[in-house]
């Protein structure tokens, strides 16, 4: 089974849903039958290269409200991450493009190490306060995960067409924000849901794959290995 996991780097409702869905699977039954793929989405790809900007003036000026009422909206997230295990640092956070970012999550992904750089990433931006739109800090946070052939990646501008084509295949599967969730291209999760939530499409999605077998009738005798009883 194959779950498509769409989402940004600096979205922080994708680190939360990435953790439920997390604690989802480490409860499901067929755990290890189960293939994970991060895909790229970037919430705002005009964004100029080599620039950033505070987080609190973008969501500000995004909705229209006081630079403290957004700190505000920070504040609050970061309680909601600790919600489920994560540690949130927003004050003075930075936003800006993160191409390069999915670039590398393409390049992980041939090497076997693609979950590995997504938390790493993850990890960088919102608890550790690291940069991940400058190439030196993605070089070492995408070293610091066992990955080679980084700066040959960033510099080349490898893997672009694969970041963009993630793109318009989120928007043909009716994503219009992240996170988005597919589950065998059949199920679609929008949002950083809860757990449960998670298992029950989980569930259900391996029940369509595995039918359970109906029998119809009452059979006239069993047999088990080599020998035949009656039924009772």
């Amino acid at each position: 089974m194959r779950v498509e996991f769409w989402s940004d780097v600096i979205c922080p409702w994708c680190y939360i849903g990435k953790r439920q869905f997390e604690h989802a699977l480490q409860d499901f039954e067929h755990r290890d039958q189960v293939e994970v793929v991060h895909r790229s989405f970037q919430l705002d790809p005009s964004f100029p290269h080599g620039e950033t900007v505070d987080v609190a003036d973008m969501l500000a000026g995004k909705y229209g409200m006081p630079r403290e009422q957004a700190v505000a909206m920070n504040q609050q997230m970061e309680e909601r991450a600790a919600g489920v295990g994560l540690e949130y640092h927003l004050k003075d956070g930075r936003a800006g493009n993160t191409a390069d970012a999915h670039r590398l999550v393409h390049l992980a992904a041939k090497h076997g190490l693609q979950d590995e750089l997504v938390e790493a990433l993850y990890k960088a931006h919102f608890t550790d306060r690291r940069s991940i739109f400058d190439h030196d800090s993605l070089t070492k946070i995408a070293k610091e995960t066992g990955l080679n052939g980084v700066r040959e990646t960033l510099s080349s501008g490898t893997f672009t067409a694969e970041v963009e084509a993630d793109q318009r295949e989120a928007r043909d599967l009716g994503a219009t924000g992240v996170p988005f969730f597919v589950i065998d291209r059949r199920y679609g999760i929008s949002g950083a849901q809860p757990p449960e939530a998670f298992t029950q499409a989980l569930t259900r999605a391996w029940t369509d794959a595995h039918p359970t077998l109906t029998t119809i009738g009452t059979p006239t005798e069993t047999c088990t290995d080599e020998t035949c009883t009656p039924p009772n």
